[in-house]
């Protein structure tokens, strides 16, 4: 006589909330999820940005505001995005210890010390009156080694003024080098660099530039940052990354580069995080506006893709809501 096995019934795993909960193979929490912020120096009033509902240029005191209402829900992380009131062609504004990203770092810093991580964005491409992310050349090339001098200096200046961490985002060959060697030499040898690894040049980036008022006057940014149709690059680009002394690496865009969060995660033995762009946030609050979908669970369903792709941490604008929501 055969053996009798019994029958394989997974829905009885599904049948409550309670047990779909105590079986999750992928969980979100808030220490997960980073918030990305915008100060704006120069006004009075918090800045709606018209592409991200929800979404504003901070003041210094409402971003003191929003980092408290952060820090409270127990999200991980903050970054921080700066709009200085006068550009140049040297990002002149981007390590001035006067300069709106240092002075909102000191007040971060006090505000709230050690209950949050504070994430400094490290580019040029805020403060050049071109909107590219490093120094140009006579013609109109971004000159890869004269940057890496500006983000040394840029480093040092977040480091003095508070940051926890350094997050540079120009994807300039050397940069995560020159960036160590440069806090390290200055004494800040414990402030960790989180590196946009993997920042492909894509569409989803649109919204963010009106938020941080950094559109290229001229050209694109395929010439430095990657070509979406490649994945073996991604990884060159993190193996140079962590060798170099990269603490943390980011996947971005997040949600179509699902794969190369995976990849990334089987592949490195640091923290890898996954940013949810300007474009997916609009995207989902576009169609949420117009009855489409479900906002709330479409947010928690795109915030759990990528912790199931591997995603150690999530950079996302609804850092915040979500918290809370996860605290219910």
């Amino acid at each position: 006589m055969s053996a009798q096995f019994p029958v394989v019934r997974p829905r009885r795993l599904r049948r409550t909330p309670a047990m779909r909960r105590l079986v999750a193979e992928t969980r979100l929490h808030p220490g997960d999820l980073v918030l990305p912020l915008f100060v704006k120096e120069g006004i009075s009033e918090p800045q709606p940005i018209s592409s991200m509902p929800g979404v504003v240029q901070h003041t210094r005191e409402t971003l003191r505001k929003a980092v408290y209402d952060a820090a409270e829900a127990g999200v991980g992380g903050l970054i921080l995005f700066g709009i200085p009131a006068v550009k140049d062609g040297r990002g002149s504004g981007a390590d001035d210890p006067a300069g709106i990203v240092q002075k909102a770092l000191r007040d971060l810093s006090s505000e709230v010390g050690d209950a949050t991580v504070i994430i400094a964005d490290l580019c040029l491409d805020e403060y050049t009156d071109h909107g590219h992310c490093g120094l140009l050349t006579s013609s109109g090339e971004v000159d890869n080694d004269a940057t890496l001098e500006r983000y040394a200096s840029i480093a040092v200046a977040q480091a003095a003024a508070g940051a926890d961490v350094v997050a540079p985002s120009g994807m300039m060959d050397g940069q995560v080098a020159a960036i160590r060697s440069a806090l390290d030499q200055a004494g800040y040898s414990g402030v960790s660099i989180m590196a946009y690894a993997v920042k492909y040049a894509s569409a989803f980036y649109g919204p963010f530039r009106e938020a941080a008022e950094c559109a290229p006057q001229f050209g694109d940014r395929s010439a430095y940052q990657q070509d979406p149709a490649n994945a073996e690059e991604a990884m060159r680009e993190v193996a140079l990354d962590i060798e170099e002394g990269a603490d943390m690496v980011i996947v971005k865009p997040a949600l179509t580069y699902l794969d190369i969060v995976r990849r990334v995660r089987d592949t490195v033995h640091v923290p890898v995080a996954a940013y949810q762009v300007s474009g997916e946030y609009a995207m989902v609050e576009a169609a949420a506006a117009q009855g489409w979908i479900d906002r709330d669970r479409i947010i928690h369903e795109t915030l759990t893709s990528a912790r199931r792709a591997g995603a150690d941490i999530v950079l996302t604008y609804w850092a915040t809501e979500v918290a809370r929501s996860l605290a219910r």
